[in-house]
């Protein structure tokens, strides 16, 4: 999961993508980085640290031009190091620079393909680095000296044919425009927007409708599955379809976990969805534990609140913020390395014990993966007096590794991965546990888009859409694809490797 950005304005768009990426901090918090254009140059500042960190005043004063690109990153894959941080340039042709979100799974094949047909050489061990090179090579070989939409469009359907997985995308051409594209099977989400000045109309492409919203510009749609949309330099707008089998399967945990409550995905509001997903939880709980004992309902925050206070209502018990969080602690899902993620959690949340102290508490989180935080929270809960601890998880059993571009790489990092949900109830040392079924949970969020015919919920039931994925894919990313070499090898290369041995 990472954020995009792109914006093509009136004047410098430089504050303006510093603005965008800060909303969208939440899905990175590894690196960032902006590029702008200005008279046929790039100006490029990017790092690893979160937006405030990586620009100060000098770097900002730098970024000059109406139009650029940004990006904030966690590590899905490679080295968690300043080479990884986006967006990255290849000068042929035309210099073009580009920002990615996702995970392409035909990296071992594409980077064989660069190398050997299209001559091209990989520098970092990022699959959005092969992503470039596949765009770059796609616009090149139309051999024009100055790019049409037309050119641009059928670049991406070059893309689309060579490329397998899940992305959404935002690539800067120096002194033509800017291109934003999504997936055939529009796993990662990606919207466009404008905004009305004095000086004409300018536009903006984001991963979220709320980095539109906070900057002022309104939401234009989101981009449909395959698509792209190419902003001239000058703002005219053209979009279209380049992709021959489009597929709307948008990913499911974007509204379980990553999205923002305030924005609107693929026509769903992120906040109505949550509530559902808590109504869902309930009905459920009613049905099977109509004698459930519950005092309290207390959330995990943040991302469980919206799903726990609906819960609590339907239930008729109390709502209750039974932890206080530690503002300065990062999101510990996307924290790079387990042992970074358990040291995290006793100095990110804190317990109130008179909320917890002779009763039965339902702490509600959106999700269960590594298992590692929920344990620890549950034995806060009884240090600080609970009579039970209930567990409930607005998502169904995460069994299945993430191959899209969530860090769920290893299926034995899971702790629903060949397991019960009785002997996760237990592992994680919950009275009782309680998952969401993965009917509800779609049913949840296509309430609010019934265009939506079917998800990626590949994390809940193994069924990988782009159909490409198998056992001996999975085997290969687990070598490759882990907490411990994720900070010590290179991640396209140790995939080449194995591909080839």
């Amino acid at each position: 999961m990472c954020g995009i950005v792109g914006i093509v304005g009136k004047s410098n768009v430089n504050q303006a993508l510093y603005d965008a990426l800060t909303v969208l901090q939440h899905r990175g918090q590894d690196a960032a980085g902006i590029v702008t254009s200005h008279e046929g140059r790039l100006f490029l500042r990017k790092d690893n640290g979160l937006v405030r960190d990586v620009f100060q005043q000098r770097h900002m004063q730098r970024l000059v031009g109406s139009m650029g690109i940004g990006h904030v990153r966690y590590p899905t894959a490679g080295s968690s190091s300043s080479a990884e941080a986006q967006p990255f340039y290849v000068n042929s042709p035309y210099g073009i620079t580009l920002a990615h979100n996702g995970n392409l799974t035909n990296v071992q094949q594409l980077a064989k393909e660069i190398y050997e047909s299209d001559l091209r050489h990989v520098n970092t061990s990022s699959d959005s680095e092969v992503l470039l090179n596949v765009f770059a090579h796609e616009l090149a070989v139309r051999g024009k000296l100055q790019p049409t939409e037309e050119d641009v469009f059928a670049a991406v359907s070059g893309v689309h044919e060579r490329c397998k997985g899940g992305y959404a995308v935002v690539a800067m051409i120096t002194g033509y425009g800017i291109v934003g594209f999504r997936d055939p099977n529009a796993i990662r989400p990606i919207v466009f927007g404008q905004r009305h000045t004095d000086e004409g109309v300018e536009y903006m492409i984001a991963s979220e409708s709320v980095a539109l919203d906070v900057l002022g510009f309104s939401l234009i749609r989101d981009l449909a599955p395959g698509e792209a949309v190419y902003i001239t330099e000058g703002g005219k707008l053209h979009t279209r379809q380049c992709a021959t089998s489009p597929n709307y399967s948008p990913c499911i945990f974007e509204h379980v976990y990553l999205a923002r409550p305030d924005s609107i995905m693929d026509g769903v509001s992120v906040y109505k969805a949550r509530l559902r997903m808590g109504e869902k939880l309930a009905e459920k709980i009613l049905r099977e534990r109509p004698d459930h004992g519950i005092d309290v309902v207390i959330p995990i925050p943040d991302t469980s609140r919206t799903s726990a206070l609906e819960l609590a209502n339907r239930l008729g018990v109390k709502f209750r913020e039974g932890f206080v969080k530690n503002r300065y602690i990062g999101r510990t899902f996307i924290m790079p390395g387990q042992a970074a993620r358990k040291k995290s959690v006793r100095q990110k949340l804190n317990a109130i014990e008179l909320e917890f102290r002779g009763k039965n508490v339902m702490l509600v989180d959106d999700s269960i993966v590594r298992g590692t935080t929920c344990k620890q929270i549950i034995q806060m809960a009884r240090e600080a007096g609970a009579k039970n601890v209930y567990f409930c998880s607005a998502a169904p059993a995460v069994r299945y590794p993430n191959v899209y571009g969530i860090d769920m790489p290893s299926a034995h990092e899971l702790i629903a991965h060949s397991r019960s949900t009785e002997e996760v109830c237990e592992l994680i040392g919950a009275d009782w546990l309680v998952y969401q079924d993965l009917a509800d949970l779609e049913e949840a969020v296509r309430d609010g888009n019934p265009q939506i015919v079917g998800f990626d919920s590949a994390v809940f039931n193994g069924e990988y859409i782009t159909g490409d994925i198998d056992s001996v894919y999975l085997n290969r990313i687990e070598q490759a694809r882990n907490d411990s070499s994720k900070n010590s090898s290179n991640m396209v290369s140790a995939i080449i490797d194995l591909y080839n041995n």
